[in-house]
């Protein structure tokens, strides 16, 4: 077996091009997918730490009015029986500019389930004991991996005194594994101190279910309430998780293309060891065994590089997921064991997967058809007819799929979503070669009598088993590629426009609570502003829907916790307020909002089904109450359900605090003067009041960041595949060559052989372009109607792009031409001897 194996190794040392055709696909697969994984796994283990916040597992208690609790408000509770406990937050900033959040405790009145409560018990040095937590000079517990923001390593941290970007020295640190990342904990006192809160405090937390009701004037929010980050970004991972995959199915069309290759280039080798005595078992055995070697060389490196791609893409992940569902993930890999055994894994079965067919055909040839390429030929003739039928298998499945997504409940099917995408890819890549074989078998007859022309039609369909799979990659790469670039492009184009449409005040105000009435009588009397656009935001929970138009169907009982958000209908905001859909017309449904009817945003209506008629039966402070719902409205980028109505409704029905204040100018106002007159007269901060454009600026620079790591892994999965096509076509360049010299030996010019060979290599990527442009519109149209609204419970709308169109086209033709010239470049040079002597070769 030693033998034979070196014997099948020798190979790749007469042909170095296919050994580095075949190890870079490998590590490029490896690489993009090992890569997503680890930004995976590291975004989990922080969500898994998160989700120890008591935040996630306690109630909380808040003041209705929007004020601020205070040390006296809990000490009245604890006396009054309550077992309640105080929480302190704020932000404060590291010296490299990390914004921290300060979390005080008192760690003996948490429940004692709380990861704070038991945070002592991960600590490195001092399992358990609190002493030093509570008493002067106090400990800073945070996780490890936030030592670099102070410029600290590990062997350290324990006891240093680190301090902040404004110079303070913080409480001697101490580690705590389960914490989450960029958070300091610390005793109540010792975070009053850094934020100079005084007596304030954030909010009062209770175990769950410790209170039957909230005290008056408080708002009690259950546990079940809160939504953990690992639920609203589970769609974003499965989204990362399904282009890592294309990247690693693209990766292996190279691996397979580069062994087909070198097992049609080694047929005589095999036909000789045959005829040696090696049996079929055995030297398909030690084909396999040189799968894995090469395997475990690709899968190591794809690994190394997956790390290296992390850490690079890993600071723009944690930038969209935190300005996306203000999930915290922090900037250092944390890689269980498993992704690394996981990684090695994915990649041996893909090959293993990819190099089966290669590995059946061999054993299948008889000795005396191994060394006859026609016989190989027909084989490949036979496996396109199984490529059709397999093709329309997974159409099928395709199919029954989209019907099983039809009768879903909107909302719902995320992963049968990507399965359909899929299937659709599968089929349509399956299809090519077959769909390329016959337009090629039609495009011969009908050249019959131009010869040159049928010549290349016919030597085209010789070359289509080894330009089969780099087309199939390149299929697949470019359809996905537009496909997603629509989805980005018509996200951008909706968020851009909707922001428009939201953004009408000319200036953002958000008052502290006991000075919003006064500030909005001041605005009222200042005659260069037109209007005051008031918000104001609180929670209920949905107790059960009514149908509005089928009095037939019974209420649904549903006990979901909702949002409820008031706006100012004034005559800036409501003509550019978007609707989906309404009862009776825009105009009604305007009307009815102003009468105290709600509007439920995309969200709300998909995942329950809601539409506009319907009631909506809610609990408030005073009970319950039934809203109308007038309409439906789009609501981009919000994760959770939310019921809109006007500003006097919601304070009156569910006593909902004052909230930010847009400010409309009059024609030639100043807006900057009117600004300076507000903060001198109320003495608020420079930056309380924001400017519209500014806020569009920070709106959308958050969007331009959301997509970061998808635009990177679509680039550099277009990128391996037009590596496929490139290494594919480079490799068989000698060959090509040879089967020209006869030509120019039959007084065919150079430069019509040029031409030939451009055409062929040009159309074929051509047609390949041109099938993938249908395909990767009905991949956009499955992301934005099925997929996106399946995971984040909206749909955008469909947009098409020619400029991508037509950069899907040069990508296919511009690599098949350039892997085109440079053969033809050499067989310009060529001397005729060398010419001749290729051909007798």
């Amino acid at each position: 077996m030693a033998v034979v194996l070196a014997t099948l190794l020798s190979h790749y040392r007469r042909h170095p091009g296919q050994l580095v055709m075949l190890l870079l696909g490998l590590w490029v697969a490896s690489a993009l997918w090992s890569g997503v994984q680890a930004i995976n796994a590291s975004a989990r283990d922080s969500y898994a730490r998160a989700e120890a916040l008591f935040s996630t597992g306690l109630d909380r208690l808040e003041r209705r009015d929007g004020e601020a609790l205070t040390r006296e408000d809990y000490l009245a509770l604890r006396l009054a029986g309550l077992p309640v406990s105080p929480l302190l937050e704020g932000t404060l900033a590291a010296p490299d500019g990390t914004r921290l959040t300060v979390i005080g405790i008192d760690p003996l009145t948490l429940p004692g389930d709380s990861e704070f409560a038991t945070a002592g018990s991960h600590s490195t040095s001092h399992p358990g004991e609190l002493t030093g937590f509570l008493s002067p000079p106090w400990q800073t517990r945070l996780a490890p991996d936030l030592l670099v923001a102070f410029g600290l390593a590990r062997a350290d941290a324990e006891g240093a005194t680190p301090r902040l970007a404004d110079g303070r020295p913080l409480p001697p640190l101490t580690l705590a594994l389960s914490l989450p990342p960029d958070t300091l904990v610390m005793d109540i006192a010792a975070a009053a101190a850094l934020l100079e809160s005084g007596a304030r405090i954030t909010r009062l937390v209770a175990a769950p279910g410790a209170l039957g009701e909230a005290p008056p004037g408080l708002a009690l929010t259950r546990a079940d309430v809160l939504v953990s980050p690992g639920q609203l970004t589970e769609s974003f991972h499965l989204n990362l998780t399904a282009l890592a995959l294309l990247a690693l199915v693209v990766g292996l069309f190279i691996v397979q293309a580069a062994l087909g290759l070198a097992l049609e280039q080694r047929l005589g080798m095999l036909r000789t060891l045959r005829a040696l005595g090696v049996s079929g078992r055995a030297l398909v055995a030690a084909l396999a065994l040189e799968l894995v070697l090469l395997g475990l060389i690709g899968a190591l490196a794809g690994i190394a590089g997956g790390v290296w791609l992390a850490r690079a893409l890993l600071p723009d992940v944690a930038a969209t997921l935190g300005s996306l569902y203000g999930a915290g993930v922090g900037a250092e890999l944390r890689l269980p064991w498993h992704y690394w055994v996981g990684g090695v894994a994915v990649t041996l079965g893909g090959l293993l997967l990819a190099g089966s067919g290669v590995l059946w055909r061999a054993a299948r040839l008889s000795v005396l058809g191994l060394g006859q390429a026609q016989a190989w030929r027909s084989g490949f003739r036979r496996q396109l007819a199984l490529m059709a039928a397999a093709g329309a298998v997974a159409a099928l499945v395709g199919l029954a799929l989209a019907a099983w997504l039809w009768r879903l409940t909107p909302g719902e099917g995320l992963v049968a979503g990507f399965g359909l995408v899929g299937a659709l890819l599968l089929a349509c890549a399956l299809w090519l070669p077959p769909l390329l074989g016959a337009a090629l078998a039609g495009l011969t007859h009908l050249a019959r009598r131009r010869p040159l022309a049928q010549w290349a039609l016919a030597d085209l369909q010789l070359q289509l088993p080894r330009l089969s799979l780099a087309m199939m990659a390149l299929l697949v790469a470019l359809s996905a590629n537009l496909g997603v670039s629509s989805m980005v492009g018509g996200f951008r184009l909706t968020f851009l426009e909707w922001l428009d449409q939201r953004l009408v005040a000319d200036l953002y105000l958000r008052p502290p609570a006991e000075q919003f009435a006064a500030i909005d009588a001041w605005l009222a009397e200042r005659p260069e502003v037109a209007e005051r656009l008031a918000t104001r935001r609180s929670e209920s929970r949905l107790l059960a829907i009514e149908p509005g138009n089928e009095a037939s169907r019974p209420a649904r009982e549903r006990h979901l916790p909702v949002g409820l958000y008031a706006i100012t209908p004034g005559e800036t905001l409501t003509p550019s307020w978007p609707l989906v859909a309404t009862q009776d017309g825009r105009e009604a449904a305007w009307g009815a909002f102003r009468d105290g009817a709600a509007f439920v945003n995309e969200q709300l209506a998909v995942a329950e089904g809601i539409a506009p008629g319907d009631r909506l039966r809610l609990e408030a402070p005073g009970g319950e109450t039934r809203l109308e719902v007038a309409a439906i409205y789009p609501d981009y980028g919000n994760p959770r359900g939310e019921v809109l109505l006007a500003v006097p409704h919601l304070a009156e029905r569910f006593g909902a605090p004052p909230g930010s204040l847009g400010i409309v100018l009059g024609d030639g106002a100043d807006g900057a003067a009117l600004a300076e007159a507000l903060a001198g007269e109320f003495g608020l901060g420079r930056d309380s009041v924001q400017d519209q454009r500014e806020v569009k600026r920070i709106a959308t620079g958050i969007f331009e960041r959301t997509f970061t790591i998808t635009r990177a892994l679509n680039a550099l999965t277009l990128g391996v595949a037009a590596l496929a096509l490139l290494a594919s076509l480079l490799a068989q360049a000698a060959e090509r060559r040879r089967r020209l010299a006869p030509l120019w030996a039959l007084g065919v010019p150079r430069a019509e052989l040029a031409r030939v060979q451009l055409a062929q290599l040009g159309g074929a990527a051509l047609t390949t372009g041109l099938m993938a442009i249908p395909l990767g519109i009905a991949i956009a149209w499955g992301l934005v109607a099925v997929i996106n609204v399946a995971a984040f419970g909206w749909r955008l709308p469909l947009h098409l792009f020619p400029g991508e169109i037509l950069l899907t086209l040069a990508t296919a033709v511009g690599v098949a031409l350039a892997a085109a010239a440079l053969p033809v470049l050499r067989l310009w040079r060529t001397p005729p001897r060398d010419l001749l002597a290729e051909e007798a070769a």
